[in-house]
């Protein structure tokens, strides 16, 4: 009989994903960027809201929350805070929510989101 050879691990392959600072697609402020989000931001923001949050498998009622717009910039690591969350939608809430949903709109089109 013949002795196989066998390859014996003494190592365990590593992996490390270090993942990169991301940044919003457009500003705060950027509603001609598309105007389609801008107009349903200013004439119907509950069905701007209920769109992001089916975009995020979420409840319709969480599309204007802090928690949302924390939950969305922790999943692509863009820099900011829970305050300044809180900030951007208590005083330009319906800016906050166009901005989400044109990020998550061009995050489509690249096949990032």
């Amino acid at each position: 009989l013949a002795m196989a050879s066998h390859t014996v691990v003494t190592v365990q392959p590593q992996f490390s994903a270090v993942q990169q600072r991301g940044e919003w697609q457009t500003g705060l402020m950027d509603c001609c960027s598309d105007c389609g989000v801008c107009l349903c931001g200013t004439f119907c923001l509950l069905c701007l809201s209920c769109q992001v949050a089916g975009d995020m498998d979420e409840c319709f009622l969480c599309g204007t929350s802090v928690a949302m717009r924390t939950l969305y910039r922790t999943r692509y690591n863009i820099q900011g805070s829970i305050l300044g969350d809180f900030c951007s939608l208590w005083w330009c809430g319906p800016c906050a929510l166009c901005q989400l949903k044109r990020d998550i709109n061009r995050r489509k089109e690249m096949g990032t989101f």
